[in-house]
């Protein structure tokens, strides 16, 4: 997304022209949606207030609140919108919401912006501190604990609507929508039933991000945990459903119903690539023996004890034949010590110190208080001699058997996921199961294709690998043993 300044960044500020409001307003007045109450928490210059004045002409009451004086002021011209200055985290919304009539409609346009960029910049338009996805360890320490203001917005207002007849209508990002249904499944809150409408916040908002328009109706009793799909929001026909099953969010809710039977506990366990957040240092190309250059373009002579060939992501999605590249890999498991490297390979210890204070300052927190040129994802796993991979970041489900090179295993980067396998044959045979159609529509069931990182190892090991080849009618090659890393606060 792009973002002009620091105002910009700490409210979320992305006013909502008037062409996408009345657009807005007037979907919900063709779903037969007619509030007594109108609600907009977060109105800017009022564009959602003025579109519902026009679309809902027999609502008793439209209220608008906003931070900023400013805006509160331009909003106050808006006919029968009763507009105040307050400030959404510390408003106490339980006294406003049971003091109006219902049914009603909250809706508008909350900030578009996570707490960690309020952060960066010392910003104070934030909830209180709360770990709202519930993390520990490692997932807190490495970037998971971020999250959108708007997400903890919505999920504030759908617990204060649940047990109401409500509807809220909110422009969120899309993977927020998803979040926030989540969330509100999961409590179980009262919801009829739930669409999001695709909108192109480049056009609107000049935003580089997948944006929808989330719509939930909540009724009291109800327990819908399905939510429709519109591709656009003049669609009458929903494209399709995802849903909450078992715990967990169901990308393509037909899909799941055909293959869902596949989910399941395996022996075989998913590990991703060796994070090392260095890969001008820690990547470099073969020049000749033992001559390699890095991303700084400069050309080192090292021993090849701790080189291993490696495949990024882009080349392990496109598949390529062989690895453009070899990586440096300090540790054989997490925590070792480093130092011995000093004897084992001196001019590539030589190299990693010419090079330390960029390594000291890598930016994660989980380097603190380790060995010095640490890595993660490192174990006997990394080093099997042959691997079933594939990319989290690209949009297909392109598994790839993965042997060694030159006698040495090959090894991934952090956005490559894996199964280590013993034998050639063995990554063949599971190859095979994964590239199945059976295995295909039960991942479709769970990946959001329109995600960042759509594929991940919580994703690919939701797939019961043993239940799938008793399907298939063909034997399981055994599971490699692989030992489990320390979580963080153990292995210090």
């Amino acid at each position: 997304m792009s973002i002009k300044n620091n105002t910009t960044v700490e409210f979320g500020d992305f006013q909502t022209p008037d062409i996408l409001s009345d657009k807005i307003c007037n979907l919900l007045a063709d779903l037969s949606v007619a509030p007594n109450s109108v609600v907009e928490p977060t109105c800017g210059t009022g564009s959602f207030l003025r579109a519902s004045a026009k679309a809902f002409p027999d609502c008793r009451q439209i209220l608008g609140f906003d931070i900023n004086p400013n805006y509160v002021l331009a909003s106050q011209t808006v006919e029968r919108a009763i507009v105040q200055c307050d400030d959404f985290f510390r408003k106490d919304w339980n006294s406003t919401l049971n003091t109006l009539k219902e049914p009603i409609l909250l809706l508008g346009n909350p900030p578009w912006v996570t707490n960690a960029e309020v952060s960066r910049i010392s910003g104070k338009n934030l909830p209180k501190k709360t770990n709202i996805h519930r993390l520990n360890g490692l997932d807190a320490l490495t970037g998971k604990s971020n999250f959108d203001i708007s997400e903890w917005m919505l999920n504030r207002l759908l617990e204060l609507l649940s047990g109401k007849s409500a509807v809220l209508a909110m422009l969120c990002k899309t993977v927020v929508a998803r979040k926030v249904l989540q969330y509100a499944w999961s409590k179980q809150l009262q919801i009829k039933s739930s669409a999001t409408y695709s909108v192109n916040a480049h056009e609107h908002f000049g935003a580089s991000v997948d944006a929808c328009l989330l719509v939930c109706t909540l009724e009291p009793g109800a327990s819908s945990q399905e939510c429709e799909i519109y591709l656009h929001l003049d669609e009458s026909t929903a494209y399709s459903k995802f849903a909450f099953r078992n715990g967990r969010l169901v990308a393509n809710l037909s899909a799941f119903e055909k293959f869902g039977y596949l989910q399941g506990r395996s022996s075989f366990k998913w590990r991703s690539g060796i994070k090392h957040d260095c890969s001008r240092i820690m990547e470099l190309h073969v020049c000749g023996p033992q001559s390699f250059k890095n991303g700084f373009g400069d050309v080192v002579t090292l021993e090849p004890t701790f080189l291993y060939p490696m495949f990024k992501s882009s080349e392990l999605a496109k598949e390529t034949s062989e690895p453009s590249r070899y990586m440096l890999v300090t540790q054989r498991h997490v925590g070792e010590d480093t130092s011995t490297i000093q004897h084992k390979a001196p001019r590539t210890w030589e190299y990693l110190e010419k090079y330390g204070e960029h390594l000291d300052r890598r930016a994660s927190s989980i380097y603190r208080n380790r060995p010095r040129f640490s890595m993660f994802g490192v174990g006997p796993y990394a080093f099997s001699p042959w691997k079933v991979a594939i990319s989290g970041f690209y949009k297909n489900l392109r598994f790839r058997s993965i042997g060694p090179l030159d006698g040495k295993p090959t090894v991934f980067d952090d956005t490559c996921y894996f199964l280590p396998c013993q034998s050639e044959d063995e990554a063949q045979e599971i190859l095979k199961l994964l590239i199945s159609q059976a295995a295909r529509g039960f991942f479709d069931s769970f990946v959001f294709w329109d995600a960042k990182r759509p594929i991940t190892a919580d994703i690919l090991g939701l797939l019961n690998l043993g239940a799938l080849a008793m399907e298939l009618g063909v034997s399981l090659p055994g599971a490699v043993e692989n030992t489990m890393e320390l979580p963080l606060w153990q292995s210090q």
